[in-house]
C-alpha cells in the first residue's frame, strides 16, 4: 500500500534537494549544549527567536485563568467567526511560543474565518508534566465555556505540531473523558507529533534519512518533559496518546514525513484510530523530514492545500 499519489512522487527530487541544502546549512548535532537540563533550554530558546517569523499584526496578547497563574495566549479574530481553533504550539515541550506560528494561525482567522487561541503553556524541564497538558485543558475549556458568548459559536478545532501535536491528541482526550465535550470538536489536526513517549522504532533508527531531529536530542526532551518516569507510567494514555481508547473522536488529519524520526508514532496512531473507527487521514510525505512545512517547496504547498480542504469540508 501506497501512502502517497503519483503527483507527490514527482515532487521528490526537489524534496531531496532541499534535504542536501538543509545537511549542509544546518550540520549535525554537536555536544556543544551544556548537560544541565534547564541551561540547554534557555540557550535552545534564545537560538528559537532568531527564526520566528515577523509578528503578525492581526495577533493580540491576552491572558486567561490558569492552575497556576494567567496563562498567556495570542489571539486571532476575524469580525464574523465560524468557528474557533485551539493551537498548540512544538519545540519539545521545552522550547517555542505562539509567535512561532503567526503565519499559519492568521491564515486560519482570514481564509476559514476561525477564532484561534493559540496557548502559552508552560514549559519543561522548569514544569514537567503535566504542566503543559494542564494548561491546554484549561484553554480548551475556556474556549468551550467563553466562545458563544465572545465569538458566536461553540465549536472548536485542536491542533498542534510536534510536540504541540502530542498536546493537541492529550487534549482532545481530556476534551472527550473529562469535560464531557467531544460533540463540540469538529476536527483535530495532528502534525509529526509524539505518541508514545516509550519510544517507537523510528525515535531509535530512522533508516539514516536525514532529519532535523535526533535521538539524542529526543532523549533530552523526554528528561525534562517526564523526567524519572517508569516505562509503565509511560503507557499512561495522558502521557502516550497512542494508548488511549480511541473511539468515538471526530475527524483527524495525522501528518508527517517519512525522514521524520516521529514518523511511527503517526503511522501507529492514525491505524489505530482506524481500528477504532474513529475517521481520520494520514498524510504521508516523502523525502521529508520533521518540521518540513515550513520549508518552501511542491510538497509544502500540497500539504498546504490539503490541510485547508480538510478544514472546508469540517466547517459548519
Amino acid at each position: 500500500m501506497k501512502l502517497w499519489d503519483e503527483t507527490i512522487d514527482g515532487y521528490r527530487p526537489e524534496a531531496r534537494a532541499m534535504l542536501a541544502a538543509l545537511a549542509e546549512a544546518f550540520p549535525a548535532a554537536t555536544d556543544d549544549l551544556p548537560e544541565d537540563l534547564l541551561a540547554r533550554a534557555q540557550i535552545q530558546r534564545q537560538n528559537m527567536i532568531a527564526f520566528e517569523p515577523e509578528p503578525s499584526p492581526m495577533a493580540v496578547e491576552s491572558t486567561i485563568p490558569g492552575p497556576a497563574g494567567d496563562i498567556p495566549v495570542r489571539l486571532f479574530e476575524p469580525d464574523e467567526p465560524k468557528a474557533m481553533f485551539l493551537h498548540i504550539h512544538g519545540g519539545g515541550w521545552i522550547i517555542g511560543r505562539p509567535q512561532m506560528n503567526d503565519p499559519a494561525n492568521e491564515h486560519l482567522a482570514t481564509h476559514h474565518g476561525l477564532a484561534v487561541l493559540s496557548v502559552d503553556y508552560r514549559l519543561a524541564p522548569e514544569h514537567p508534566y503535566p504542566a503543559g497538558p494542564d494548561d491546554c485543558e484549561v484553554a480548551a475549556a475556556w474556549m468551550l465555556e467563553h466562545g458563544p458568548e465572545r465569538w458566536g459559536t461553540d465549536k472548536m478545532f485542536i491542533g498542534g505540531e510536534s510536540a504541540g501535536g502530542h498536546l493537541a491528541a492529550a487534549t482532545l482526550l481530556r476534551v472527550r473523558d473529562r469535560l464531557g465535550a467531544i460533540d463540540r470538536v469538529l476536527g483535530a489536526n495532528l502534525v509529526f507529533g509524539w505518541y508514545d513517549l516509550r519510544g517507537t522504532p523510528s525515535i531509535f533508527d530512522n533508516g539514516g534519512s536525514p532529519d532535523i531531529l535526533d535521538p539524542a536530542g529526543l532523549q533530552s526532551m523526554l528528561d525534562s518533559f517526564i523526567p524519572g518516569m517508569t516505562e509503565a507510567e509511560r503507557r499512561d494514555p495522558d502521557v502516550s496518546p497512542l494508548f488511549a481508547d480511541l473511539t468515538g473522536l471526530p475527524p483527524c488529519l495525522v501528518t508527517v514525513g517519512a525522514n521524520d524520526h516521529l514518523a511511527d508514532d503517526s503511522y501507529f496512531l492514525a491505524a489505530r484510530m482506524a481500528a477504532a473507527e474513529s475517521p481520520v487521514e494520514l498524510a504521508v510525505y516523502p523525502d521529508s523530514p520533521h518540521g518540513f512545512q515550513v520549508f518552501p517547496s511542491e510538497m509544502t504547498k500540497t500539504h498546504a492545500k490539503r490541510f485547508d480542504a480538510w478544514i472546508d469540508s469540517l466547517m459548519p
